[in-house]
């Protein structure tokens, strides 16, 4: 059910997306639509990223079946991967938000890089 309701939301961000994309322009919108910009490209990219991981998963899972013999690594459940994923969607955003301030260089990428690292050491020590 959860994946249901995974893709679902990831199509009708889509599709709100390009409505919102060809109907308007970026001075007649609003603070508004840019919001809504911003959350509708977060919800597109975190479905897109939760089913990339998950099968990402799966196929390693299988082909470490067939090359490790004694652990095999194991397979992610869908729901971590959602978990996963909610850090790795930001970043698209992230990178957005830091070039319409014109501030993207050197440091940037590495901050963005240390929030990604956190994020995923707390989700992998609140999932165990």
């Amino acid at each position: 059910m959860f994946k249901i309701i995974i893709l679902i939301t990831t199509v009708v961000s889509l599709c709100l997306l390009g409505i919102l994309l060809n109907v308007t322009t970026p001075a007649t919108i609003g603070p508004f639509g840019i919001l809504a910009i911003f959350v509708f490209a977060y919800m597109l990219s975190l479905g897109v990223v939760t089913f990339f991981i998950f099968y990402l998963s799966k196929a390693l899972n299988k082909l470490s079946l067939v090359f490790v013999a004694r652990k095999p690594l194991g397979e992610l459940s869908f729901r971590h991967s959602y978990y996963y994923s909610t850090i790795f969607a930001a970043v698209p955003i992230l990178f957005i938000g830091l070039q319409s301030v014109g501030a993207v260089g050197v440091y940037e990428v590495i901050l963005v890089l240390i929030f990604v690292a956190v994020g995923c050491l707390y989700i992998s020590k609140r999932i165990e």
